[in-house]
């Protein structure tokens, strides 16, 4: 069983060949500020989708979701250098449109989320939005290809996995500032009801 988090093998993945240095080249900043804001970008992100996924219809939907627009195409699996090439040259419809996923991951919180992880990086929020919306396409297509590709799609375990995500991601306290609505400091059910709901069911 790999104990590795999702965000961590992802962002060792990114770390490894031309990504890194695309995205810091697309954002125009150095590597090492790329890595800083892509390391704390992904926990993010999955911590979002894991507080989605916690509901039995919000994991469906997730899958759902992953099967129709991101399962990897050929048994090749996860290409990271060509889904990249997709998002930064605005290719592929719906699988790569990072601002439509940021949507229905963060409700109506994109803005929050852009704000809380400027913060947490120092980046500017023009520059932390779209590093978000690079990175959604990307963290889906990476849950497809491990989740949803051939006989392993399972919400369950899906839902696990993102639980985990989220657990680790709040850790840090940057996920609860984002998506505390109601300002006491914990994420409740309220929180989440305020967050819009279906976010994954209306895709």
């Amino acid at each position: 069983m790999n104990t590795e988090s999702l965000a961590a093998s992802l962002f060792q993945q990114l770390q490894q060949g031309q990504g890194l240095q695309q995205v810091s080249q697309q954002l125009g900043i150095d590597q090492n500020q790329a890595s800083g804001a892509i390391g704390a970008a992904l926990p993010l992100l999955l911590g979002a989708m894991g507080r989605n996924a916690q509901e039995p219809q919000g994991a469906q939907a997730l899958l759902g979701a992953l099967q129709r627009d991101h399962a990897p195409a050929s048994a090749g699996g996860f290409d990271l250098g060509g889904l990249l090439g997709s998002v930064l040259g605005g290719g592929g419809g719906n699988a790569t449109n990072g601002a439509g996923i940021l949507g229905h991951v963060f409700g109506g919180n994109t803005d929050r989320a852009t704000q809380g992880l400027s913060q947490a990086t120092g980046l500017d929020s023009s520059k932390t939005s779209q590093l978000l919306a690079i990175l959604a396409p990307i963290v889906m297509s990476y849950l497809a290809q491990r989740f949803a590709s051939g006989g392993n799609a399972n919400p369950g375990q899906l839902s696990q996995a993102l639980g985990q995500e989220a657990q680790s991601a709040n850790s840090g306290g940057l996920l609860t500032s984002v998506l505390d609505q109601d300002g006491d400091g914990q994420l409740g059910v309220g929180d989440l009801l305020k967050l819009g709901g279906g976010l994954f069911g209306k895709h």
